[in-house]
């Protein structure tokens, strides 16, 4: 794994430690809306096929924002790992899991044996990494992935708007050592898929409701949403071949 990255990282976490609160860094570390995008994320899971028996691995799995949701879930078997010890020992702390493992990233290696996995997700994650380390860490899901399981991952495009401006904001006031935000084309997507010999099943864009969840998520600004959402970063849903 790119080395600036387990510098970058852990600095950023460190400075909201330093101007907020416990809770409240650790849960902005992982980029605000904790509860409803953690509860999005499982929606999302849920929409793909988790069922109670489900094994996730969670790579980059931060506070435990989709951990603390899966965590509803009795049979759900579950991974998480993480570059920042203190996230994880947050993450563990919310889950209330005795059975679940929460672990520090071994560089792009993935701790798990071959096709074992129903669900290996990077929620905010390719979007830190350079692209050579994405590959890598797609190739390891693949590996721990049973036959029919599903990679979902979250990415940052150049024609969303939103997407746009966070680009813009690195021009204008992006600092050597900041955290990267890495960019990601469709068509390489699809080229990834291929030579990894796995199948495109969906890819949604960031700023269009995709999801359907019960209830109601509150957003951190008070906003509600109900019956479908989206998690801000587009995302791609690859299918290990059966």
């Amino acid at each position: 794994m790119n080395d600036g990255f387990l510098v970058t990282y852990p600095a950023h976490v460190a400075r909201l430690r330093a101007k907020l609160d416990r809770d409240a860094a650790l849960r902005e570390a992982v980029g605000g809306n904790f509860l409803a995008m953690g509860k999005l994320e499982c929606a999302l899971l849920v929409q793909l096929g988790l069922t109670a028996d489900s094994r996730v691995i969670d790579v980059g799995c931060g506070s435990g924002r989709l951990a603390c949701q899966l965590a509803a879930v009795p049979g759900v078997r579950y991974l998480g790992t993480d570059v920042v010890e203190e996230l994880l020992a947050y993450a563990r702390e919310l889950a209330q899991r005795s059975d679940w493992v929460f672990a520090v990233a071994n560089g792009v290696k993935i701790e798990a044996p071959d096709n074992t996995a129903d669900f290996v997700c990077f929620f905010s994650v390719l979007t830190h990494l350079k692209h050579e380390d994405s590959y890598r860490y797609l190739q390891e899901a693949k590996r721990v992935l049973k036959p029919g399981g599903a990679i979902v991952f979250s990415f940052l495009e150049f024609f969303i708007p939103s997407h746009w401006e966070v680009f813009r904001h690195m021009l204008e006031h992006g600092q050597p050592g900041d955290h990267l935000n890495q960019f990601m084309d469709r068509e390489a997507i699809k080229r990834w898929a291929y030579y990894l010999e796995m199948d495109v099943e969906a890819v949604w864009d960031g700023d269009k409701p995709h999801i359907p969840f019960e209830g109601e998520v509150v957003l951190d600004d008070g906003r509600k949403l109900t019956g479908v959402g989206a998690l801000g970063q587009s995302v791609a849903v690859l299918r290990k071949r059966r």
